[in-house]
């Protein structure tokens, strides 16, 4: 499946919300698939980019990981369904706004946690949500800079 059907559907499942389990669910699905995009990136995206796509695949890694758990009932990771990236700058962008959404969902979390862990664990996957988009962000910027760059390449 494309990558942007993917982060739609992952989107659309943040924004349906639920208690905090299935949020946390949703929360893993998404930090997966920027896994997965990230990794896809660095091995055969475009080479300018691959740098910053394995500081994505390693951050969203981050954040699945101070989750501390798959979650029981999520079944396969929609990141599995992963064939295409399509349009790099597309993808990216809709990635960025997936992993700001990741954000949010974790800071309900995180203001309706019970205990100390959950809220700690919370803020340590909104901060690596939060520098995978920067690393987003930073891609988007590089193929800015990389097409803006064509045309005066062309004209000269």
């Amino acid at each position: 499946m494309d990558a942007v059907r993917l982060i739609v559907t992952s989107r659309r499942a943040l924004a349906a919300g639920g208690g905090a389990p299935d949020l946390l669910t949703e929360v893993w699905q998404a930090q997966t698939l920027a896994q997965a995009i990230g990794s896809r990136l660095a091995l055969a995206g475009p080479p300018h980019l691959r740098g910053e796509a394995t500081g994505l695949a390693d951050l969203a890694g981050h954040g699945i990981g101070v989750l501390d758990r798959a979650p029981l009932d999520s079944g396969e990771p929609r990141a599995a369904r992963l064939t295409e990236l399509g349009d790099t700058r597309a993808c990216l962008m809709h990635l960025g706004g997936l992993l700001g959404d990741v954000g949010i969902a974790l800071v309900g979390i995180a203001c309706a946690a019970d205990d100390e862990a959950t809220y700690w664990s919370c803020v340590e996957a909104i901060d690596a949500a939060d520098e995978a988009r920067d690393r987003v962000r930073d891609m988007l910027r590089k193929l800015a800079e990389r097409e803006a760059a064509l045309p005066r390449r062309e004209a000269g």
